[in-house]
């Protein structure tokens, strides 16, 4: 193919031979072997050198096409090689998603905006069985009970505290320090039943002498948690990155505040996970780079 277009450009057999570094002889075998495989003739000879014949310019044609098709694929090789494109596919509970994951597809999408991020946005158990039926890459978020952790490597990020939001004129924003006692005749609007926050929550209410509240609705939903506490009197525990955000002038769902709650709850560690044996693909591994920089501040 590039014997044609040079043959093509110069007009003279022995000028593409000189344009591919080869012999005028080898290049008139190629151009033969050329004619054999299309079935017509190529190229006629005359006093001044060849011309193409109508097959010819065809193929000739076609043949520009691929060779920018093969340049433009050997580049983009090169940017998967370095890990400046290609799909990566990321999960994170909530809060970690927030935190670490919107700050760092900030900078990702200015720096390599030719790699394709998505981001799962879910529960600790969905997202370890995700990872393991290669949906996702990685994730930052736990390892839920009864898993193999064979499966997985994991690197810790860190404690995830807990923030109670409520509307900006619900009557616990007028005290300048509430305790969990006083959030407890409020609905609260939490995980179904097995959730790890809701679990934490409820662990950390009955180690410390607080009876479990009484109006309870779960919901997995953040949409529907935030719908509800900016509607009506009921309060949520809710990770604290997840109360900030959304406790901004300028957030979305913007009528919520955060509670100044006198004991923090914190509830369990959350890490990076990864398959134990998969290594990642260049990108993902300069996408798990710029999350892993995101945590550094968050470490003790």
């Amino acid at each position: 193919m590039r014997l044609l277009v040079a043959l093509e450009s110069t007009g003279q057999m022995s000028g593409a031979a000189s344009h591919l570094a080869i012999t005028q002889p080898a290049a008139s075998r190629l151009m033969a072997e050329l004619e054999r495989i299309a079935g017509a003739p190529l190229y006629t000879r005359h006093a001044k050198g060849v011309s193409l014949t109508l097959a010819g310019k065809l193929l000739a044609e076609k043949a520009h096409a691929i060779l920018r098709q093969l340049n433009d694929a050997k580049d983009e090789i090169g940017e998967l090689v370095e890990g400046v494109r290609g799909q990566v596919r990321i999960g994170a509970v909530t809060g970690p998603a927030l935190e670490i994951v919107l700050p760092a597809l900030r900078e990702m999408r200015i720096a390599y905006p030719e790699i394709e991020i998505s981001v799962d946005v879910e529960t600790s158990d969905k997202l370890a069985a995700s990872l393991l039926s290669r949906e996702l890459d990685f994730y930052i978020g736990r390892l839920p009970e009864r898993f193999d952790g064979r499966a997985v490597r994991m690197r810790r990020i860190g404690p995830e505290p807990v923030a109670f939001i409520a509307r900006p004129d619900h009557p616990l924003m007028r005290k300048k320090q509430v305790t969990i006692a006083q959030c407890l005749p409020f609905d609260w609007v939490m995980q179904p039943t097995g959730g790890l926050m809701r679990r934490e929550v409820e662990t950390y209410l009955l180690e410390n002498g607080y009876p479990i509240p009484q109006r309870i609705l779960g919901t997995a939903s953040l949409l529907l948690t935030l719908a509800i506490v900016s509607e009506t009197n009921a309060v949520a525990p809710v990770a604290r990155s997840v109360g900030e955000f959304h406790a901004r002038g300028n957030a979305l769902g913007g009528n919520i505040g955060l509670l100044d709650i006198k004991d923090p709850i914190a509830v369990s560690p959350y890490s990076f996970v990864l398959p134990a044996e998969a290594e990642l693909s260049p990108a993902a591994a300069r996408v798990f780079s710029a999350l892993e920089q995101k945590t550094i501040h968050l470490k003790p």
